[in-house]
Formats: C-alpha cells, sequence, structure tokens
C-alpha cells in the first residue's frame, strides 16, 4: 500500500482519547513479528509464537506488518465520517438486513442486542463487503472507497494469510493449508468494519455491571483489530480471570474464532473477549476502531483437519453434532442469531444458545 497521503482526497482529523495512566490488570499477549518471520531462523520463532498464544490464549499482537501507521490514522479519521457525516435518515437507508440475510453489511444501528436487564446496546458499525464495489455505500465515504478497499485487502492477505501460514506449519502442515481455505477472491465473503462505542448513562451501567458487550467468541475463522487507545476491550485469559488487552501503537490485535477452534479439533482456542466501561481518566470518550472478520471460502465444510499430526495427536473435538455445515450456512446463522435470540441459563451462570449444532456460550 502506498504510504504518501497528501494526494488523497482531504477527511478531518479524529483525536483519540489520551491513553489511560491508571493501574491496569493487563492481559500477557505474545507479539508475532512478521518481519522476522522472513527468515528460516526466525520464521520457525514466529511459528512457534504464534501456535503457542493461539493454543493457550487465542489472542496475540502483530508487529512489523508493513502498513505505514499514517494509513491507519487516516483510516480511523475516515471511520469517523461514516457515524459524524451521515443523517439518520442515510444511516436507515443503508441499514444492513441481518436478521433477514444473516449478513451485517451496512449499519448496525445502537439499541439491537440485548446486554442485561432490559438494556440495549449502544454500538454503532458500518459493515463494507470484502469486495467494496459489491455494493453502494453512503455519499461521504465514496470517495475513500478505493483506499478502504486496499486497507481490506492488505488485512487480508498481507497480515491474516501470513498468520495463518505460520498457524498452519504450527499444525505440522503444509503453510499454505489455511491462506488456501480463505482466498481472497469472489467466494470469500469476509467483511470490514468501522464500530463506534458510544458512552452510556450511570443508570445503564448499573444494570450491567459497565459490560458494553457481552462475553463471546467471534464466529469467523480470525478477527483482526487495529489497536486503538481507549481501554475497554478485555479476554478471557487462559486462567479464567479478565484482563485487559493493552494498546499497541500501529499494531493488530489478532483474535481465534470458533471456525479456526475447530478446524483445529479444538488444539487452537477460540478467545472468548468482552467489552466494559474504560477506566475513569478515559471516561465519556467515544471508542472507534477498525476490524476485519476472516471468513472461509462459502462452500468449505467446517471440519477438523484430520490431515495435521498435531490434530491427531492432540485428539479431535469435533464441537458440530451431525454433518459440519458448510461456510455460508454457519456464518448466516450465527450472524442473524446473536444478540437477538432467546438464551439458555447454564448452571455455571453463563448463557447459551444452540447453533447448527453447536453451543454457542454468552459470557455476562
Amino acid at each position: 500500500m502506498p504510504t504518501n497521503v497528501s494526494n488523497l482526497p482531504p477527511v478531518r482529523r479524529w483525536v483519540p482519547a489520551p491513553v489511560t495512566k491508571e493501574d491496569i490488570d493487563w492481559a500477557d499477549l505474545t507479539f508475532v513479528d512478521l518481519a522476522k518471520a522472513k527468515t528460516p531462523e526466525g520464521r520457525a520463532e514466529q511459528v512457534r509464537l504464534a501456535r503457542d498464544a493461539t493454543h493457550r490464549q487465542g489472542f496475540f499482537y502483530v508487529i512489523n506488518h508493513g502498513l505505514d501507521k499514517a494509513i491507519v490514522d487516516r483510516m480511523i479519521d475516515i471511520a469517523a465520517l461514516a457515524f459524524d457525516d451521515v443523517s439518520e435518515e442515510e444511516k436507515i437507508r443503508y441499514r444492513a438486513r441481518i436478521k433477514e440475510t444473516g449478513e451485517y453489511l451496512g449499519y448496525k444501528l445502537p439499541q439491537y442486542w440485548h446486554i442485561a436487564n432490559g438494556v440495549k446496546d449502544r454500538i454503532e458499525h458500518y459493515n463494507f463487503p470484502r469486495d467494496v464495489s459489491r455494493r453502494e455505500h453512503p455519499n461521504v465515504l465514496r470517495p475513500f472507497l478505493p483506499e478502504v478497499q486496499r486497507i481490506v485487502e492488505f488485512t487480508h492477505r498481507g497480515v491474516l494469510n501470513e498468520v495463518q501460514k505460520l498457524l498452519s506449519l504450527g499444525l505440522e502442515l503444509p503453510e499454505n493449508t489455511l491462506p488456501d481455505l480463505h482466498p481472497f477472491d469472489e467466494t470469500n465473503h469476509s467483511f470490514w468494519r468501522f464500530m463506534l462505542y458510544n458512552p452510556r448513562s450511570q443508570e445503564e451501567e448499573d444494570k450491567t455491571d459497565n459490560v458494553w458487550m457481552k462475553g463471546h467468541a467471534d464466529h469467523t475463522s480470525f478477527t483482526a483489530i487495529w489497536s486503538q487507545p481507549v481501554t475497554a476491550l478485555q479476554i478471557k485469559d487462559w486462567d479464567g480471570q479478565w484482563r485487559y488487552v493493552r494498546h499497541v501503537e500501529n499494531a493488530l490485535v489478532v483474535n481465534c474464532g470458533d471456525t479456526t477452534e475447530y478446524l483445529s479439533g479444538g488444539y487452537y482456542k477460540s478467545a472468548v473477549h468482552r467489552v466494559i466501561k474504560p477506566p475513569s481518566d478515559q471516561d465519556g470518550y467515544r471508542r472507534l476502531g477498525l476490524y476485519y472478520f476472516h471468513y472461509m471460502a462459502d462452500d468449505v465444510r467446517i471440519a477438523p483437519l484430520l490431515d495435521s499430526p498435531v490434530v491427531q495427536r492432540e485428539g479431535v473435538n469435533k464441537f458440530i453434532v451431525g454433518v459440519p455445515p458448510v461456510q455460508e450456512t454457519w456464518r448466516k446463522n450465527r450472524a442473524s442469531t446473536y444478540g437477538v435470540t432467546q438464551l439458555e441459563r447454564a448452571e455455571d451462570g453463563t448463557e447459551y444458545e444452540v447453533v447448527n449444532g453447536v453451543r454457542v456460550t454468552h459470557y455476562n
């Protein structure tokens, strides 16, 4: 991707929140360095780091990926336009038909997901298809679509496919095993998201114990999150404790999703995470971020990679009762039901629903 942003359409600057100075219980996450992975010795080290991090926590940072910070900062500026410079009428026009289609494309408006005790979310997002030309977009975003398309492709191919090569080798399979299941072509329905968390009233904070989004695991193969400074993301760590994810300038936070856990027979762990109210010195700031949700090709079945010696040694947990669904069925059913169905309560206090024969747990 080009690093010169001076010849691009002008955009108003987003002023980020200051980094918190509070004493925080940070998660100890691994750094996967894509620059070091370019030499044989460094590649062997990064395979081990990516494998162990995904097996233990399902979360890790990716650094030295090759994208200039100025481009990421500019994309945040563009993201703000989607929420601050689009009228409510136009947002409704481009509203995603999530329950009807099983896809998030377009706006998810606030007050859609139930959080707790009658309180619904204060989260907005605008979602682009992997190929941004597949649909029409709000007027204010149209001059920036070529830039969005470039960062989508970079995140898919330049980051996640490269990480998947390391994780394929971690399963003792050919390095292109996982990337080949996640092509950047018309069979793939990965999507890009601008997401904005708006502050809430104290009454809503009290009713939800400060939880902005319930603990959950993503139904994707992976999610890539461009790090931003508002401290609110927590992971359910390897020891069962909730810990915060620290902001690292120009890094990506990559989390393993359910699909990769199923492909690896449970060896790679789907990362449970949630979003809660930020610390007091960031109170009142809006949390704006860039996300990429990574799927396999639509016709691939979500079944364990039984050729992997690691999967064979570690035992296979098939997770899914009956015939595994193909990616298209899985992604649409999970998207259409999340946050809007009646959940059952388990003995341990968690809530759950059954989708495609899989028990999907929600942590409140």
